[in-house]
């Protein structure tokens, strides 16, 4: 236990080991959304849930919601949560370790005999992670008004996303938006370096980073790779290295600054990618993520003039930059961080304010009311991968911030009010 603290660590361990078995045979640690593993761990969450002494129910989103009553329920509701679904082989705590700490959060208040005068729910959003129908935050869009009515027509095996919504118990026809959620917390691993290289316990996070893609498609001529002398080639593939060298170098620029910042060439393809045949086409897909929108901006134009003088030193056609998917950065609440940080003194927690290069069901519910975030380390920032770890002693100092956090909200929300 934690000094001075109803914060368990052996029940958060037991309940996210158990959790965590609750996985596709052979394939640790599996449950995707919308399958029968996903269902059995909704099933032992949901039990979970009741002995903490909640009421729990599916709303029409699909979100599974455990609500402990206030004394004043007119005042509106605290919410807590994350997610229990997971990427293939790769969650064993990404997105559990906040709907546990949720949880504990809950029993803690009850072993105290504290009930607060707002009431408080914790969530387990449906689909964070990229589904089945190929997208992703399904439960949190719906909460928030924000899931665009076309998904529900989304096929994977014959089923559509609004009978998969119907299959874990919510109704997509239904209107799930909320107006009674005062803030949200969400307590997740870091899913990077920064804390353990900072020998630091807790990340209060100031921003969900912005997530730009950009398509580039480089157009060159296919030769014999034997025959045309190498002054005479238009090569689409060096072309495209040069250009790809050019967008790391431009994002560690960026980097260096006072925010977050990254820019990634996750997806390329060469054709006709033939060993003897001189590359003719290149397509590559650029993942860009700003906590600030202005560096986005300056990203986006450098990368335009970039490319165009590329195109000019080599003769090879390259087409002007296509944004495929543009969502800004979404800042968390200042009240809230202030809020957090005052927790983390409060906890002993060694703490520091930093950005999510992650997105995160925060994001959309910023979109309705107060949202805010902290991190937890993880094992050398690993996260959606098998061996992806985070100590139990983190996880129960990130719960006890909750906590913290969450009796200063009973309050603080009426004095706002």
């Amino acid at each position: 236990m934690i000094p001075n603290s109803n914060i368990r660590p052996d029940r958060i361990g037991a309940d996210i080991d158990a959790l965590a078995a609750i996985t596709e045979p052979g394939r640790p640690w599996t449950r995707r959304a919308f399958t029968p593993m996903f269902l059995e761990g909704r099933a032992w969450l949901t039990d979970a849930m009741q002995q903490a002494g909640a009421t729990t129910r599916i709303d029409a989103a699909g979100n599974l919601v455990a609500t402990i009553a206030g004394t004043r329920p007119e005042l509106g509701t605290i919410m807590l949560g994350s997610h229990s679904d997971t990427v293939p082989d790769g969650g064993r705590f990404d997105g559990i370790a906040g709907v546990i700490a949720g949880l504990e959060v809950v029993r803690s208040l009850r072993d105290q005999g504290i009930t607060l005068d707002h009431t408080l729910e914790v969530v387990d959003f449906l689909a964070e992670e990229v589904s089945i129908f190929g997208v992703s935050c399904i439960g949190s869009r719906g909460i928030t008004g924000t899931r665009p009515l076309e998904w529900l027509s989304r096929e994977s095996d014959g089923l559509t996303l609004e009978q998969g919504i119907a299959q874990v118990g919510g109704n997509a026809a239904q209107d799930a938006r909320r107006d009674d959620v005062k803030a949200f917390l969400e307590l997740h691993i870091e899913q990077g370096p920064v804390l353990q290289d900072g020998h630091l316990d807790i990340g209060v996070v100031t921003a969900i980073a912005g997530i730009t893609r950009i398509e580039i498609v480089v157009d060159g001529r296919a030769d014999h790779a034997g025959t045309t002398p190498m002054g005479s080639r238009k090569d689409a593939l060096t072309t495209a290295a040069w250009i790809a060298l050019g967008v790391e170098e431009l994002g560690k620029a960026l980097a260096s600054g006072e925010h977050h910042f990254a820019a990634t060439v996750g997806e390329f393809d060469m054709s006709p990618n033939a060993a003897n045949v001189v590359p003719a086409r290149v397509r590559m897909l650029i993942d860009a993520r700003a906590e600030v929108r202005d560096d986005m901006e300056r990203f986006l134009d450098e990368l335009g003039k970039g490319v165009a003088a590329m195109a000019d030193k080599t003769g090879v056609t390259v087409l002007a930059p296509r944004i495929v998917s543009d969502n800004p950065p979404t800042p968390c609440d200042p009240d809230l961080l202030d809020i957090l940080d005052a927790a983390c003194d409060s906890a002993g927690a060694q703490h520091r304010r930093m950005a999510s290069g992650a997105g995160h069901d925060t994001a959309w519910m910023a979109r309705i009311t107060k949202a805010a975030m902290i991190f937890v380390p993880c094992l050398n920032g690993r996260s959606h991968a098998p061996d992806e770890y985070a100590t139990t002693q983190d996880i129960a100092l990130g719960a006890q911030v909750l906590l913290d956090a969450v009796l200063a909200l009973d309050k603080k929300l009426q004095e706002t009010d």
